[in-house]
């Protein structure tokens, strides 16, 4: 958006905002002067009515209304925003529901969305909402946003638009193109699923957004949603879907730990192996970890799930010996400032800025500048555009705006001083937030997070509606047991005794460990906590915890409570290996856990990753596990390394 029309709306909202009785179209184009460089007549009235379309879209609520209600077809129309439909409406929070709100906020791994959590939770700040009070409390979840689609998914459900999609349904090669009218979208068991209407079978579907074969496309019109729809009974109709199944495999004397852990019982298999017998709901993931165990594992029944693991392995072993073309690996232009900002962010911004600064007489124009994400330079020019606008007749109506000495004062803003109501983007990332928030152990029994939901539906108003039309569930069945124990470990500083299964060495240990916090990454949840045995700062997977016994008094303190959470899980070190893989887009997610440095592009849409890594027992298995792709590029000898260890794994399992 230019500059001109970021000062003409803004002007445009002054001036609606400014009167109870309005302006005609007439009397707006005398005050914004702006208007007055349309080309002709006709030009002017479709550029107001594009203004007026654009600030409806964002949520601002401008009122056009008749002058004389019984001529409404022969008077004149005025337009005007009234201030209570405007402000957001003056709620107050305390410290505990500030702290969960702010929790809220940062669940979000998708930009989009963190960034509208934190417009949101600049709005509240002036409702006694301080982001920081979230640091009080050690946990740090985080809301996966990394399947294939979800950006359209996300906007299709939020705005009520008609969707198409190719499909490839679980268990079966046909891929079909579905129509669907989206009515919510969730996630479970690890993965975000979208429920609606399927015009062409005329009934109620769920669809697994990995399964989403093609580009999703958004197309026109709208429909409404059933009153009765609730998403979160949808997603656990999945229960149904994807009830516990039996399934047996084969491994090696010794391992497979952590599919021994799971077993039900163990008999003699074939060729000197133990076979094990196992109940279990997702195929894809048990198809996977047999997959990353390589030879020591044969996959035995049932035929779906023998299936499953024949592909992977095949899969993986066809594009590891791909040729690969010839890449330049550089390090990515950081982000840095955004110096250019797109028409819902400059508009917005200008609006939070105003009450943000009231309520921070005085604020330092650098950290304001970091808290509403742009340069200082940019926020000059935000500053200089408000003390230029406002009534052209009136001037005494100008803000007054002083930056001079590096420190931000506002006066005479009275119409612009109370937060804009939540826009629908705002709305649901708090609210999902909160609901997700309200369905994990220990925080969910919180009665802030109950009464932050509670008001900040209520603050929404209707924007809060699309939040119920989203549900994420963080339900890592295999860390829920020990997430609450963990926490309240925590919160009385008490050391433990962890039984911990370590994939890489296919091995059970023993570690003494103070528990410091708890976060998740990718829909994992990790303990950070003090390692005896390492005598080091060490993280822990949850689901990797088998056995937790108290042992007494932490040793070690907890962190502070403005100590920012892990941004990595990985910590580099002098002696780590550079290892670089080739990815599908589908796995792009891997640049972004594993710290990548540095990446190309390639000529057939892949993308060249360089890791660093203590050591690389582990990357044949990670390769296997995600079916096909990725692939080691270098070092020659663990590429040469890892097509020996697919094609050994993948010889039992001989075509069908």
């Amino acid at each position: 958006m230019s500059a001109k029309r970021t000062e003409r709306l803004l002007n445009l909202v002054i001036a609606l905002l400014s009167t109870r009785r309005g302006f005609t179209k007439h009397e707006l184009f005398e005050e914004i002067e702006l208007y007055a460089e349309a080309s002709s007549p006709e030009a002017r009235e479709k550029l107001f009515d594009r203004d007026k379309a654009f600030l409806r879209e964002q949520g601002i609520p401008v009122e056009s209304y008749s002058e004389d209600p019984m001529f409404e077809d022969n008077t004149i129309q005025r337009y005007r925003i009234r201030q209570d439909a405007y402000r957001l409406p003056g709620v107050r929070f305390t410290p505990e529901e500030s702290a969960v709100l702010g929790l809220a906020a940062r669940m979000w791994d998708q930009a989009s969305l963190g960034s509208a959590a934190a417009r949101a939770l600049r709005k509240l700040q002036a409702r006694g909402v301080l982001p920081e009070d979230a640091g009080r409390i050690p946990l740090q979840p985080t809301i996966r946003t990394n399947d294939p689609h979800f950006d359209e998914i996300w906007q299709a459900t939020t705005t009520r638009t008609p969707v198409t999609f190719g499909y490839r349904p679980a268990g079966a090669g046909e891929h079909s193109l579905r129509r669907v009218q989206p009515w919510g979208m969730g996630s479970r068991f690890g993965h975000w699923y979208l429920a609606g209407y399927d015009l062409d079978r005329n009934a109620e579907r769920i669809f697994r957004l990995s399964r989403m074969d093609g580009p999703v496309r958004l197309r026109p019109g709208t429909y409404p949603v059933p009153a009765d729809f609730d998403m979160d009974a949808s997603l656990a109709s999945l229960d149904g879907v994807f009830p516990p199944r039996p399934a047996a495999v084969d491994v090696r004397p010794g391992s497979g730990a952590a599919l021994r852990l799971e077993a039900l019982t163990v008999t003699e298999g074939s060729g000197g192996r133990d076979r094990l017998h196992l109940r279990v709901r997702d195929l894809d993931a048990l198809a996977a970890d047999t997959a990353a165990l390589g030879a020591a594992a044969v996959a035995v029944e049932p035929a779906e799930y023998v299936d499953r693991v024949r592909t992977a392995l095949t899969a993986s072993l066809e594009v590891q010996d791909r040729p690969l073309p010839a890449f330049e690996l550089q390090v990515p232009a950081a982000p840095g400032h955004r110096q250019a900002s797109g028409a819902q962010d400059h508009l917005t911004r200008l609006l939070d800025l105003v009450p943000y600064v009231l309520a921070n007489q005085g604020a330092d124009m650098a950290e304001t500048a970091a808290v509403f994400g742009v340069s200082k330079e940019q926020l000059a020019k935000d500053l200089n555009l408000l003390f230029v606008s406002g009534p052209r007749h009136y001037p005494n109506g100008l803000m007054d705006v002083s930056f001079d000495d590096d420190r931000i004062y506002i006066e005479n803003a009275d119409d612009l001083s109370e937060p804009v109501r939540f826009g629908m983007d705002e709305a649901a990332a708090l609210i999902v937030g909160l609901d997700t928030l309200s369905a994990l152990p220990g925080i969910g029994s919180s009665a802030a997070v109950a009464s932050a939901l509670e008001k900040l539906a209520a603050a929404a108003g209707e924007s809060g509606g699309v939040g119920t039309a989203v549900a994420a569930r963080l339900d890592d069945s295999a860390a829920a047991p020990v997430l609450a124990q963990l926490q309240q470990a925590i919160a009385g500083a008490r050391q433990l005794e962890l039984r911990y299964l370590v994939p890489s060495r296919d091995e059970l240990t023993d570690r003494t460990v103070d528990p410091r916090r708890l976060f998740s990454v990718d829909n994992t949840w990790y303990l950070e906590a003090w390692c005896h045995r390492a005598e080091a700062m060490r993280h822990f997977r949850l689901d990797r915890i088998h056995g937790v016994r108290d042992s007494g008094p932490a040793l070690t303190h907890a962190p502070g409570t403005d100590a920012a959470f892990p941004s990595s899980l990985f910590t580099p070190g002098p002696l780590d290996s550079l290892v670089v893989l080739v990815l599908e887009p589908s796995a792009l997610w891997v640049a972004e856990a594993y710290d990548a440095e540095r990446r190309a592009d390639l000529p057939d849409g892949r993308t060249a990753v360089e890791l660093r890594t203590a050591h690389t027992d582990w990357i044949p298995a990670f390769i296997a596990r995600l079916g096909g792709a990725a692939a080691v590029a270098s070092p020659p000898e663990l590429r040469s390394a890892t097509q020996a260890w697919l094609r050994e794994a993948a010889a039992n399992y001989p075509p069908a």
